[in-house]
């Protein structure tokens, strides 16, 4: 009877032990370690895109219970200081070049290669122009973008921060970080910048 009684306790005590470990759920370091575990280089995709910022750990860490403000501030402050303007202060480049970058849903994946031009795949989350016939609404509509807000130093400043690093104004947010990942190059930023805010660019039309 004894023997039976210290078996059924060892199984209750593994149960229980089990339930706790599913409660408190994996540990970040064993997230990782089975993300890692699950893929493999090919190509120009490496591993290392598995590894995170501060910035992603902090958004992680708060994904469920929302991020105290002090923090936010603090990861957006940080994320503005690291905002590279161009050195030559020309913001501007050639909207018809933006507009292509804009469209293209090329480059970083494992079937491209180091020569392969990045696009920005802009048209997934925003509509662009009243022509478009698809596009997402992750993000809000660019469509009038610059003939609403003009083209002072501001909306300059601004908007190059926001396609170099919306995290420097909304900690975060789901947009690439453009500038700041290294996916779009300087002349592209400026491109996209015209498209955004050229008078003659469609989306201003």
């Amino acid at each position: 009877m004894n023997k039976m009684l210290m078996i059924g306790g060892a199984a209750a005590a593994l149960a229980l032990g089990g339930c706790a470990y599913l409660a408190a759920g994996p540990s970040d370091a064993e997230v990782v370690q089975t993300l890692k575990s699950s893929f493999r280089d090919k190509g120009i995709a490496k591993l290392d895109r598995l590894d995170q910022t501060e910035l992603q750990k902090a958004c992680s860490a708060h994904a469920q219970g929302g991020m105290p403000d002090a923090l936010r501030e603090q990861l957006e402050r940080a994320a503005l200081a690291a905002v590279k303007p161009p050195a030559d202060g020309n913001y501007l480049g050639d909207w018809r070049s933006g507009e292509k970058i804009a469209q293209s849903g090329r480059g970083l994946q494992f079937s491209d290669n180091e020569k392969t031009v990045n696009g920005g795949n802009c048209y997934a989350c925003h509509q662009l122009s009243k022509q478009e016939m698809a596009y997402g609404n992750i993000g809000p509509s660019l469509y009038n973008y610059g003939k609403l807000r003009g083209n002072s130093k501001a909306v300059l400043e601004y908007t190059w921060g926001k396609l170099w690093s919306a995290d420097a104004y909304a900690a975060c947010s789901q947009m690439p970080r453009f500038g700041d990942a290294g996916i779009l190059t300087t002349q592209q930023l400026r491109d996209v910048m015209a498209l955004l805010l050229d008078p003659a660019s469609p989306i201003n039309q």
